[in-house]
């Protein structure tokens, strides 16, 4: 009895417990917003690749409420998986705050604000190779390919029309590129989070003093690193001098809003920009193929079609000739029906939710019924005439009398 109750328990459990629904629901993420303007770019050559199969990773401004900006070293990582390839993070300029967007792995490159981070990263893309049959191929031109034997290799060159230092998209100074229609439908891809080892990267890179802006003055000595988290030795690239960057305090400066999104790996569960919701069809609404005979051709609005009526209703009266077919809408009051209308040749429109073209359809949804009126009294019957009386026998013809001949008596 106790081993039945545990059973009973542990169904209900795992019906009743909210994780179940962890894929249907919605994810709060903070994202944090910084009303300093990201520093530029420094400026750095690409370390060696370590071993084949590793991508690299451009380096990147990110912020701490406790030092500020500091920089995450660009390296080299090994994918989640095959196929996958690395889309940066950006900061964007939204309503007087820069927001960072984080990168992600995913089949395609999405959108990175057009911000050049180099070495086949020019604003658009990515240049510096692609996947084929499980292998990668890499570009020489912007991969630094010096002390390990690729035999997956090719030339292209690259050229950056509109070289910048510029790290963040948007407001005064920003890049000005915007998301095309391809790139608004690769955010909504299924992607892959940063690897354990980026995660690490980023961390030790916020405990590096010498990584904060205030410490490097925008040109870090670690600008760039053969492997992950190796901030010392062999494989560690210094950016190139130039002109120092101003760091401001960091108190009061952030502001951490929730953001929401989907489960994780699928992307954003909202409705790309421009796309409506499709209508939905009403509850319990029967067929909907076409009349028989009909002439194939433009579909109409989901739930078009001859409806037919659901099991138990009564049938709507007749139409006159050339109304078309009468058919009673699925969800409305008994005694109410929808009429089809013929549309032009090579096509029907039908039932609920169809219209003529260049109108909005009409909702399918049951409408509060008019009361209803007293049916007129039937009009009185004609009253039937009496038959006829019959009309009396006509009097029978009396013999004529004979006439009296002279000398006779007549009688």
């Amino acid at each position: 009895m106790r081993a039945f109750g545990a059973f009973v328990l542990v169904v209900c459990l795992s019906i009743c417990s909210p994780w179940t629904l962890t894929p249907a629901l919605a994810q709060l993420d903070v994202v944090i917003s910084v009303d300093v303007v990201p520093p530029p770019l420094p400026v750095y050559d690409q370390p060696p690749i370590p071993a084949p199969g590793y991508l690299w990773v451009p380096g990147y401004w990110a912020w701490d409420d406790d030092v500020g900006y500091y920089w995450v070293p660009g390296t080299w990582v090994l994918p989640p998986e095959p196929e996958l390839l690395w889309t940066p993070g950006y900061w964007g300029w939204d309503d007087g705050y820069y927001v960072f967007h984080e990168g992600y792995w995913g089949p395609q490159i999405g959108f990175y604000g057009g911000v050049v981070y180099g070495f086949g990263y020019d604003g658009v893309g990515y240049e510096g190779g692609y996947w084929r049959n499980g292998a990668f191929f890499y570009n020489r031109t912007v991969n630094n390919i010096s002390n390990v034997t690729i035999t997956n290799v090719y030339n292209k060159t690259v050229i950056i029309n509109n070289r910048t230092n510029v790290s963040f998209n948007g407001g005064a100074g920003g890049t000005t590129a915007k998301p095309t229609s391809a790139q608004l439908a690769i955010a909504q891809e299924r992607h892959v989070a940063a690897t354990a080892d980026q995660t690490r990267h980023a961390q030790e890179a916020a405990k590096d003093p010498a990584l904060s802006l205030a410490g490097n003055h925008g040109h870090p000595t670690v600008a760039a690193t053969t492997r992950a988290a190796q901030f010392k030795g062999p494989g560690v690239v210094a950016a190139q001098p130039g002109q120092p960057v101003a760091a401001v305090p960091p108190k009061g400066h952030s502001r951490k809003v929730p953001e929401q999104k989907g489960p994780p790996g699928t992307g954003p569960t909202t409705t790309p920009p421009g796309a409506a919701p499709g209508p939905k069809g009403p509850p319990g609404a029967g067929t909907t193929t076409p009349p028989p005979g009909a002439a194939p051709g433009r579909k109409g609005p989901p739930g078009a079609g001859t409806t037919t009526p659901p099991p138990g209703a009564a049938p709507g009266p007749k139409s006159p000739p050339g109304a078309g077919t009468t058919t009673t809408t699925p969800g409305a009051a008994t005694g109410r029906q929808t009429h089809e209308r013929k549309g032009p040749a090579g096509g029907t429109t039908t039932g609920p939710g169809s219209a003529p073209q260049g109108q909005k359809p009409q909702s399918t949804a049951p409408h509060p019924q008019p009361a209803a009126r007293p049916a007129p009294p039937p009009p009185p019957r004609p009253q039937a005439s009496p038959p006829p009386r019959p009309q009396p026998p006509p009097p029978k013809p009396q013999p004529a009398k004979p006439k009296c001949q002279p000398g006779q008596k007549c009688q």
